[in-house]
């Protein structure tokens, strides 16, 4: 991390301190017996206190900052700061949940609003227009607006979420370093995550489990426990995490390297990313988008070691839509030129997701899986083991649908402290988690690798499809 610069951090608690020295103004009885007449005591007398000058602050009690230091890893933008929350009120290291960074009716003991219907307004993501010549009037059609007022709860939510993931990712940017432990690393990570959200269950909580994929994996690694691997300078690891409020997922993931030789690579992926980004929009074709982001990403070439390597994107890996509580809503976004004619429709949430190697373009499953999801539409199957039947119930009450991994069912909450307390760990699930696999009620999603030797860069936004524009939420001065 790099030196900080003075900035104010700390919050007033609503009282202030009481002084030593405020004992000495009180109130002071003197006799005086040597009169002996009326006036033998004097009159109580009182020292009125200097009000104190307030720090300017936000909310009344929250104190801004000035934001300053710089993320080690590279191919970040140049205006990016990772304590750019201080602006916001927030302290170093992030520990008040952001609502009450927003919220005016938030107590001083930083708990969350007791008005949760009348959510504060949330900074907004990048506004764009929709592409295509029929798309023309929504930007300036009333009666469009109209409509959008009439969804402004669920862009609360969205952009809950988003200033979530980002306050939690620029902290992350801070510490992730060459020696650090990829469990640390996510553990801290997926700490303040829960922190900032105030996880509550399936109400609000993680998205999904961090994502932290090394060289030639691309996606659906975390370490399980046990797992002591440590990132290296020479290490390109994609970090992809997810925040949602009431089933409103936000997925977003950027390319963490140290080494300039792999400068090239993530630009080409994030200008991959970009390019989808500008193509989606109301009846744009799936097609189109997948064409738009491998015209970019295969203009760049990587070389290492002195040989030359074509930027390829992995055309089996896809963005997607989200639905509620559904990290995979139906339709994919290709990043390569295919035939699908399916079009994106009015008021659809999509992850653009883009990966860039310079291996063969093509992944497939590997390693020891450590992701796993309930399936959404699953049929009800009898389960006739006893650990099966108990392993489903801790699911369904504490992750739902959501995605989870083998390191939190061995956490002693088991994965949600609002849900189990400290009573939720799990022993011996191994078999059982099998068997809910093997009947078709959770997917494993085990990592998904090029080949050995490659390099793999990924980067990720969450848009949503606005009737008079799309938002990109998850957008922030970082990527």
């Amino acid at each position: 991390m790099t030196d900080k610069n003075e900035q104010e951090q700390t919050i007033n608690g609503g009282h202030e301190p009481r002084d030593e020295d405020d004992e000495d103004d009180e109130e002071e009885e003197v006799a005086d017996g040597e009169d002996g007449d009326a006036n033998a005591a004097k009159k109580k007398k009182k020292k009125k206190k200097k009000k104190k000058k307030k720090a300017p602050t936000c909310n009344g009690n929250l104190t801004k900052g000035i934001p300053s230091n710089k993320a080690p890893g590279r191919m970040l933008n140049a205006d990016s700061y990772t304590d750019y929350y201080l602006a916001h009120g927030q302290t170093e290291p992030p520990s008040i949940p952001v609502v009450n960074l927003f919220s005016s009716n938030a107590d001083e003991n930083n708990h969350i609003a007791n008005d949760t219907k009348s959510l504060p307004p949330f900074p907004t993501g990048e506004i764009q227009s929709h592409p295509l010549e029929s798309n023309s009037h929504r930007i300036s059609s009333a009666e469009l607006r109209a409509a959008e007022r009439l969804q402004a709860d669920l862009y609360s939510k969205l952009r809950h979420a988003s200033e979530i993931h980002r306050q939690v990712r620029h902290y992350a940017q801070s510490f992730i370093k060459p020696g650090i432990k990829l469990i640390d690393m996510c553990e801290r990570l997926e700490n303040c995550n829960r922190l900032l959200v105030q996880e509550n269950g399936l109400e609000r909580g993680i998205g999904f489990p961090t994502g932290c994929s090394i060289n030639h994996v691309a996606a659906h690694y975390t370490p399980n426990c046990g797992d002591d691997t440590v990132l290296q300078y020479d290490d390109v690891m994609k970090v992809d995490f997810g925040t949602q409020i009431d089933g409103r997922i936000i997925d977003c993931a950027w390319t963490v390297s140290f080494n300039p030789r792999y400068d090239a690579l993530l630009e080409a992926v994030k200008e991959g990313t970009n390019a989808g980004i500008r193509a989606a929009g109301i009846d744009v074709r799936l097609c189109d988008v997948g064409e738009s982001v491998q015209e970019v990403m295969e203009s760049y070439e990587v070389e290492l070691d002195g040989k030359t390597y074509p930027v390829k994107s992995i055309r089996n890996l896809n963005g997607h839509s989200i639905g509620p509580y559904q990290i995979h809503g139906g339709k994919s976004v290709p990043i390569v030129k295919t035939d699908d004619q399916t079009k994106m429709e009015e008021g659809e949430i999509f992850a653009i997701e883009t990966f860039g190697t310079t291996g063969r373009g093509y992944i497939v499953e590997d390693l020891e899986c450590s992701h796993f999801m309930k399936i959404f539409d699953c049929p009800h199957v009898p389960l006739r083991i006893p650990r099966a039947k108990k392993l489903l119930a801790h699911i369904n009450k504490t992750f739902g649908t959501l995605a989870f991994c083998r390191r939190w069912l061995e956490r002693e909450d088991g994965g949600s402290f609002a849900v189990n307390g400290n009573n939720g760990k799990q022993d011996k699930y191994m078999g059982a988690l099998k068997n809910l696999c093997d009947v078709g009620i959770v997917q494993p999603y085990p990592p998904l690798c090029d080949v050995k030797g490659s390099y793999t860069a990924q980067y990720e936004h969450t848009l949503i499809l606005r009737p008079t524009c799309k938002e990109v939420l998850s957008r922030g001065d970082d990527f």
